[in-house]
């Protein structure tokens, strides 16, 4: 349950180590939380930065002279990635886990299980997540998804869907 380590996903086979970094971000618990928490456990998720936060820094780089940043994604992104903590520190950044990778053994065997045992453990998920059981329902999340893109506050790519019964999921395959 102790926070070891933490790396950029890079080109998908190697990223940068930027556990120091990470441990900055008030948001992620350096160890989590509960007696089921698997002795190997890695987490995964998204490190990224609201638009109010955003809008803030930037104001703070300029006041500064400083180079501001294009979007809340290449400020969160350069934020984690700089040489110094000390800077990283001083970035609004927030975290939202939402899969794994290595864990032995398994703390669930469904994708809302694996969330739920996040939210337990004490990581941040984010509350928009939501299971379907039909065509319908999926297609209405997407539309309340959609509707509430522009005042959620920071940057989505899109609706995810995820296969919520593992074992279904092993047979599917994954690209």
């Amino acid at each position: 349950g102790l926070l070891i380590q933490a790396a950029t996903r890079g080109d998908g086979f190697e990223g940068e180590d930027v556990t120091a970094n990470v441990r900055t971000i008030a948001e992620i618990p350096h160890q989590l939380k509960g007696s089921d928490v698997p002795p190997i456990c890695e987490v995964r998720g998204e490190i990224y930065m609201t638009h109010a936060d955003f809008a803030a820094l930037n104001a703070r780089q300029s006041a500064a002279g400083e180079k501001t940043f294009a979007n809340p994604r290449n400020a969160a992104a350069g934020s984690l990635r700089q040489l110094d903590a000390s800077i990283t520190s001083q970035r609004p950044l927030h975290f939202f886990a939402y899969a794994w990778g290595d864990m032995q053994p398994l703390a669930a065997n469904s994708q809302m299980s694996m969330i739920d045992a996040f939210k337990s453990w004490g990581l941040p998920v984010n509350s928009l997540t939501q299971q379907c059981y039909s065509l319908d329902d999926l297609q209405a999340q997407y539309r309340k998804i959609e509707s509430l893109r522009a005042t959620l506050g920071y940057d989505i790519d899109g609706v995810v869907y995820k296969v919520d019964d593992l074992g279904l999921r092993d047979r599917l395959g994954f690209i």
